[in-house]
């Protein structure tokens, strides 16, 4: 019998894909992945459908509660781009925090988050030839750490910008490495606790 019944893997998410095995609607699964994963296969911290980049997924249940349920907050970095140029202004709005209506309705101000511009995208993650946007655009590096439902997206409409992609490249120390869309690569249990910081 095996010391550890569960698995952990990451995949890089592709565009138009969402973040589950089953669905009513016509959409690209992650079944549809290249990979046998084993039952009760489950995501962690989903990506909606038009969002990309690193998606966890396990057979250990408890993953999504230490993770996403701790009192202790745990990083999410993204690659944003949207359309035209963030003045200084708006980038300190993002930093110091923005108002977005949450799930129930309600306003939410998010708290204070690390910003920044982005000249060199690519060096983050390897973007492809995919048109996204037209110039002028800008890409940001936002790292925060709580997730409200849509919440990076909500947070660029409330600057009066569009987000034109969006690309999960990091959890706490637990990155995509190189991992190409589409592909899926298997943690070791050790590795996966301590880069995300939950054990």
């Amino acid at each position: 019998m095996p010391t550890n019944p569960y698995q952990y893997f990451i995949i890089n998410k592709p565009y138009n894909m969402v973040s589950q095995f089953v669905s009513t609607h016509d959409v690209k699964l992650l079944g549809d992945l290249e990979f046998n994963f084993p039952p009760g296969t489950h995501a962690v911290g989903r990506l909606d459908n038009h969002s990309e980049g690193l998606l966890i997924l396990t057979t250990d249940k408890k993953v999504t509660r230490l993770l996403f349920s701790s009192d202790v907050p745990h990083k999410r970095t993204y690659l944003v781009q949207v359309n035209h140029i963030v003045t200084a202004d708006n980038l300190n709005r993002l930093q110091t925090g923005v108002d977005i209506k949450i799930k129930t309705g309600i306003n939410y101000t998010t708290t204070p988050c690390d910003v920044s511009l982005v000249t060199n995208p690519d060096t983050f993650y390897a973007l492809g030839d995919r048109l996204t946007a037209y110039p002028p655009f800008t890409w940001l590096l936002m790292t925060i750490t709580e997730g409200k439902y849509h919440q990076v997206r909500k947070m660029i409409t409330a600057i009066g910008h569009k987000c034109k992609r969006l690309i999960r490249i990091s959890i706490e120390d637990l990155d995509l490495d190189g991992l190409k869309p589409g592909s899926v690569r298997i943690l070791e249990e050790m590795d996966f606790f301590k880069k995300l910081k939950i054990r």
